[in-house]
This record gives C-alpha cells, structure tokens and sequence, in this order.
C-alpha cells in the first residue's frame, strides 16, 4: 500500500495537537511516517552545525540561542513520550516560513499539516497567518485545519478548480486519498454567469479535467456566486463536505488576493491547498 510522508510543523500549541490528530485519521487507512518540525525563530546570521553547535555574529547571545535550543529539544522529546518512539523530530534554525517550506521540498515530504488560528482583518492584510504563507510558497501540498477533526469521515471531498483549461494537475495526495477513504469527489466551479449554455460548458469542460486526471467517482456541480470564497461556503452550507481541495498559483499579499488563503485563513473545514500547474 502507498505510505504518505508527512511533516507536521509545530510550536507545542492546541493548533499542532490538532494537525496530529489529523493525520492519525489519515494513518487509519494509510501507513503514514510522521515527523516534527520546530523552528527556532533567529536571524541568519545564527547558525548551527552537524553536530548541533551554535554559531552567531554577535548581534544575538549565543547562551541565549542554547538556552531556547535545550528548551525546544526537551519539548520534542516529550513529544515522542505522548505520541511514541516511531515519530520522528527535528530542529530548525531560521524564518519559520522559509525553513518549513525548503525542509519539506529538500526532504520529498508528501504532505505538510498544520493546524493555524485563522486571519482576520488589518493581520491578514499586512502579513497573514503563517499557514497561508506555507500555502503560498510549498510546491508540498498542505493540509491546515482549525479545529480538532479526529471524529472526521472522510467521504466527500470538494475539488474547486477553474475548469475552462483541463489538463492534468498536481492531484497524487487526492488520488492517495480517494484510493484508501474510496472517497467521492465534487468537482466544483464558481461562476457569475447564469446561463443554461456556460453551465453546459463548463459540464464538458469537468468531463475533460475528471478524464485527464483519472477521477472516476465524482460529481459535478456549478454554483453562482459573487466569488470563490463565498461560493464555497454556501456551497458547503448545501451540501456537507468533509475536505476542501484547492489549488494556487502561489501568489498572494496586500496585492493579490488568493481565494486559497482566504479560505484557509476563514473557513473551518481541513483544506488541502496544491499548486496548480503553469
């Protein structure tokens, strides 16, 4: 059976306990290798060697960097205590983002799952959650969610996607998923335009993407909307899926608004967010 490769990101708060959780229902019916991550936030001037000896310029205590390094490792070791000897821990040093995404790409993960607080408002605007920020960057696809999901069924799966241009995409994880949960998947598009024809259209176009993508079991669906974000949360609201399945372009911020991080940031059902292909 195809076993997934999973990084969970932590900071030893509820919201990682949650992306545990998360992948202990995945491991129900995928054998799953498990590995921490913790990221000790320090500029780069701050470096650690093999053997995990501490390096810096001056600008930042090097007793300091230890102390907070004995701290984390300690925490990594009690997350082995909690969860078993077969998980697996590692400790990073650097911008949390970017060591994240470059770890999990470096180290041919094959999904990223963390658990995020959400963003709102002037936050969201200006910087966002970091898990938007991993969304953006990670050619890994992520999983985040809000929220304890470990009584989760996964039997529906939401598939929003522009469809005008089928073709083959990034889907492995889905397919992973569809084979062990033998889940149904909704394909979903958001239109503003209402008539019989464009919906007809886009039908075709789903057939030609389902084809393509070798989607078997699946369901169509087109729903008028102002934009993508509230068509998926009204569509939800009429039919209850278990995990929305998003792709991106990987841009974003103050600029560039992606439906993916939205959502993401707003809506409280797991995401998996994938880059779509150029």
């Amino acid at each position: 059976m195809e076993s997934l490769k999973v990084l969970i990101p932590t900071d030893f708060s509820v919201q990682a306990e949650y992306a545990y959780l998360m992948v202990k229902k995945l491991e129900e019916k995928i054998p799953v290798e498990i590995h921490f991550i913790h990221v000790l936030g320090v500029p780069d001037t701050v470096t650690m060697d093999k053997n995990g000896n501490i390096q810096t310029c001056g600008e930042i205590s090097v007793d300091y960097v230890v102390s907070q390094k004995i701290i984390a490792e300690r925490k990594l070791n009690n997350l082995k205590t909690l969860y078993g000897s077969d998980i697996q821990s590692h400790l990073e040093l650097g911008k949390l983002t970017d060591k994240i995404v470059s770890y999990a790409q470096s180290n041919h993960f094959d999904l990223i799952v963390m658990g995020t607080k959400g963003s709102w408002g002037l936050k969201e605007k200006l910087s966002g959650s970091e898990t938007q920020m991993i969304a953006r960057q990670s050619t890994v696809p992520l999983l985040s969610l809000m929220c304890d999901r470990s009584d989760l069924i996964i039997e529906h799966i939401l598939l929003v996607h522009d469809f005008s241009n089928p073709k083959n995409e990034n889907l492995a994880l889905l397919h992973k998923l569809i084979k062990a949960f033998h889940t149904k998947v909704h394909l979903l598009q958001i239109s503003k335009d209402t008539s019989d024809k464009h919906k007809s259209s886009i039908m075709s176009q789903m057939d030609e993407f389902a084809l393509a993508n070798h989607i078997s079991n699946f369901e169509m669906h087109v729903l008028n909307d102002t934009d993508v974000e509230n068509g998926v949360i009204h569509f939800n609201q009429m039919q209850e899926m278990d995990i929305i399945c998003i792709g991106t372009h990987g841009k974003g911020g103050l600029f560039h608004h992606s439906a993916t991080e939205k959502l993401i940031n707003h809506l409280f059902k797991p995401i998996i967010s994938y880059h779509l292909k150029n």
